[in-house]
């Protein structure tokens, strides 16, 4: 596989960053029908990438390399373990952990591992982000981002542990 796809969805990022700040601030008007598609073929919604154009514009914290990697993560295994087929359920918004939900005492984490397992799956409803502007500010605070995040969640499977580890370690780096 050839990474030819990051040429075009930096472009798509920036291209849909202007369009935003000219007046295209909704899913359906931001996009034209082949940019869905492309990004249909990565693994990446179009509500997904609008959500980080979004949060670019309106809390200047979204770092671009971040958005990247984070679709890199979920395209490689979008067409490696799943073969390029969607997801054929969504996850339950009202089943997700609250925001004040613990683990080891922290919170925000359960919601977090579960975000960032659906992400990874293609099963994220459209109300819902991995990378929002709780997320963001939570990895950070942890010595953490988005990228290597997901990435243990996606070598730790289902342990949670795994990943509960992995965020008191980088939180005790600081």
């Amino acid at each position: 596989m050839t990474d030819d796809w990051k040429a075009r969805f930096r472009e798509l990022y920036h291209t849909s960053q202007e369009r935003y700040r000219a007046g295209r601030t909704t899913t359906t008007t931001i996009f034209e029908p082949d940019e869905v598609y492309f990004l249909a073929t990565i693994g990446c919604s179009s509500r997904e990438l609008f959500d980080f154009v979004d949060d670019s514009i309106n809390w200047d914290d979204v770092e671009y390399e971040q958005v990247e990697g984070v679709t890199e993560l979920r395209r490689d295994h979008f067409v490696n373990t799943l073969r390029s087929e969607d997801a054929t359920t969504q996850l339950d918004p009202d089943k997700i952990p609250a925001k004040t939900d613990e683990v080891d005492g922290i919170a925000w984490l359960p919601r977090l591992i579960v975000k960032a397992r659906a992400k990874l799956a293609g099963q994220l409803p459209p109300e819902l982000m991995y990378g929002c502007g709780g997320d963001r500010p939570f990895l950070r605070e942890r010595n953490s981002n988005l990228v290597d995040f997901l990435r243990v969640t996606l070598e730790a499977g289902d342990d949670d542990r795994a990943i509960i580890d992995y965020i008191k370690a980088c939180a005790a780096k600081g």
